[in-house]
């Protein structure tokens, strides 16, 4: 009998113990957690400090007027887009995507090639990315909600959780982000790195890797090099 009484309180004194253990893992997890969004909050509010900064100093790019000649390669360069993915890229969606880029000094093909990857070819407006933890992304640029609202306020737009699925409104915050970025780091690795994992998400990944090459950057920069078969590149 005493034998038995010694394995139940045997038994129950490991339970109360792994018990606890557990009950302590899931705080320090949930610490951990809070911790992390606390500095994801203080990464954005300095991300935020420095896009003000950017549009209000000698950095922002003044839009400049296009003209004719502007506007042809932009039809041109709609048709050629079109035709490359096979009509799922709009021919305004193009000619928009044309005049803007040209208006930001912004390589057109790098932001169609970034939009492709970021919707797998699809170039679907109502694409909703997968859950992270910090929610989804949302429409052809994968915008997240906790991003999207202050890139627009300091580019000047019109901001609503409805325009992420709206295929102009992406390309146009797509442009000024990304020229925000390139401006930033003066480079197309860096920019579209930062652009997929965030400015600190780059840093970190440099740390690691001791470069800023990574597989994103470098494969929409190598397939907007492929379309050198383009005619709206012999009208540059």
């Amino acid at each position: 009998m005493k034998k038995q009484y010694f394995w139940l309180l045997a038994v129950l004194t490991l339970a109360i113990g792994v018990g606890h253990y557990f009950y302590q893992t899931i705080q320090l997890q949930e610490a951990v957690e809070k911790s992390e969004e606390k500095i994801e909050e203080l990464q954005t509010a300095v991300e935020v400090k420095e896009m003000e900064l950017y549009y209000a100093g000698e950095g922002s790019k003044l839009e400049k007027d296009t003209g004719y000649d502007s506007w042809m390669r932009s039809v041109q360069l709609s048709e050629d887009l079109y035709e490359d993915s096979e009509g799922r890229f709009k021919k305004e969606w193009g000619i928009f995507l044309g005049e803007v880029a040209e208006q930001h000094d912004i390589d057109p093909l790098i932001v169609y090639e970034m939009l492709r990857t970021e919707t797998g070819g699809k170039f679907d407006p109502t694409l909703v990315g997968p859950e992270t933890r910090y929610g989804h992304a949302y429409g052809m640029a994968q915008f997240m909600k906790n991003t999207a609202p202050w890139i627009a306020e300091k580019a000047g737009l019109e901001y609503s959780d409805e325009l992420l699925y709206d295929p102009i409104y992406s390309i146009e915050l797509a442009i000024e982000y990304l020229g925000f970025l390139y401006d930033r780091y003066e480079d197309w690795d860096h920019a579209l790195t930062a652009y997929h994992r965030g400015m600190y998400g780059l840093e970190k990944y440099i740390d690691e890797n001791g470069h800023a090459a990574s597989w994103y950057a470098v494969e929409i920069q190598e397939n907007a090099e492929s379309l050198e078969g383009f005619a709206y590149l012999n009208q540059r």
